[in-house]
Parts: C-alpha cells; sequence; structure tokens
C-alpha cells in the first residue's frame, strides 16, 4: 500500500456535476445567457471555475467577469444539495483511514466552494490537507500545489499516487512524478483519458482499492 494519496475533488471524490450545473446556469440568466445542458458543463470543468465560465458564455467574453463574480458567489454558498459520493467509496476510504494512508484533497475548486463541499461529504475520512484555487499556487497542471502537499505529508513522489478523473490531473501528477491513476466513475471517458497520457484505470473504488494494494 501507498503512504499517501492525493485526490481531485469533482468527478472523482464527489459528484457534483448537478449542483456546478444549476448555479452556473442561474448566473448566466441573471445576465440573459442561454442554459446549459449537464452534458456541456461537465466538459467544460477540469481547469478552474474561471476557465468554466469562460467556456460557458461563448462569445460574449465582455461577459466573463460578471458571470464568474456571480457564480462564485453563488457556488461558494451552495448548499450542494445534488451532489452525491460515489458507489463503493465510503467503503474504500474508510479502509485507507483505517490502513494509515494519508489523504489529501487538490482540486482546481475555488478554496471556499471546495471546504463546503469538504465539510458536507468528506470530513469524516480525515484528509490531512484540502487545498483548492487560491492565490499560493497555481492551478493544475502547474506540480507546484503538488510538491507542495508532498512535503507537508513528508511523502517522495515514489510513495504517493495520483487519483484523478480528469486531464489535468494526469499532466499534474506526471510533472511532479507520481502515478496516477484515472477514475472512469468520472467527467471523462476513457478515450479521453488515453489522449491526455492516461496509463491506469480504475473502473470504480472497488477497483481503485485493489489497485493501490497492489503498489509497494
Amino acid at each position: 500500500m501507498v503512504k499517501a494519496i492525493i485526490f481531485d475533488l469533482d468527478g472523482t471524490l464527489v459528484n457534483t456535476s448537478r449542483d456546478i450545473q444549476a448555479t452556473l446556469n442561474c448566473s448566466l440568466n441573471q445576465y440573459g445567457l442561454r442554459e446549459l445542458s449537464l452534458g456541456s458543463i461537465i466538459k467544460f470543468v477540469g481547469d478552474g471555475a474561471e476557465k468554466l465560465v469562460e467556456r460557458a458564455v461563448g462569445d460574449r467574453t465582455d461577459l466573463v467577469q460578471k458571470v464568474y463574480k456571480d457564480f462564485s458567489v453563488r457556488y461558494a454558498n451552495c448548499s450542494n444539495e445534488l451532489s452525491a459520493l460515489y458507489p463503493f467509496e465510503e467503503e474504500t476510504l474508510n479502509k485507507l483511514k483505517k490502513s494509515g494512508v494519508k489523504l489529501a484533497l487538490l482540486t482546481n475548486k475555488p478554496q471556499a466552494a471546495t471546504n463546503r463541499v469538504y465539510d458536507k461529504f468528506l470530513a469524516k475520512f480525515g484528509f490531512c490537507i484540502v487545498l483548492g484555487q487560491t492565490e499560493y499556487y497555481p492551478l493544475k497542471p502547474n506540480p507546484a500545489s503538488t510538491m507542495a502537499i508532498l512535503q507537508r505529508l513528508d511523502a517522495t513522489a515514489d510513495e504517493c499516487v495520483f487519483v484523478g478523473d480528469g486531464e489535468a490531473d494526469i499532466k499534474c501528477a506526471r510533472a511532479a512524478g507520481l502515478k496516477c491513476i484515472s477514475a472512469l466513475w468520472g467527467f471523462r471517458t476513457r478515450e479521453e483519458l488515453l489522449d491526455a497520457g492516461a496509463e491506469i484505470f480504475a473502473e470504480d473504488y472497488k477497483e481503485l482499492y485493489k489497485i493501490l494494494n497492489n503498489f509497494t
């Protein structure tokens, strides 16, 4: 078993897609822009809230900052009633916690919104580090935040694994020298992840635990 695991949040630890959709559509409506389907939202997430808004407004680039500000406030206060953990996740995280593996969370979601999701769904699993978008580190796939997490966990790259469902997770892990397990239960298809360089896949949390258990 590995010493530490860095998890992505959206699409990996929590299925937040419907709350993101509902909140973003409220912000788009506020400025007379068309609402987006869940499928479109899922394709747009992964590179931070501002990039999500840029993609959502399309050619209305004049509204990016206004919609981004509105969305940031709304989502920071979202109740996350439409979000949920994934099948077999609670059992798996409890096993990892019991075995002494250090758990960290690294996401491109703004820190305030990250904290609300973590407090509601994940606090009971005792993550050592919960790091979202802040002024201190650039977003994934830049590896600076990952390297800082390794230092705080007192773990080397060989002792840690990155688990995520997106392209940025794969690139970030590679840049930091970590193995990456790509989550097929998340927001990207196997083909999209393969195109991004994915090499190890888990269909669900049960398979994830088996893979982790085989790492030395």
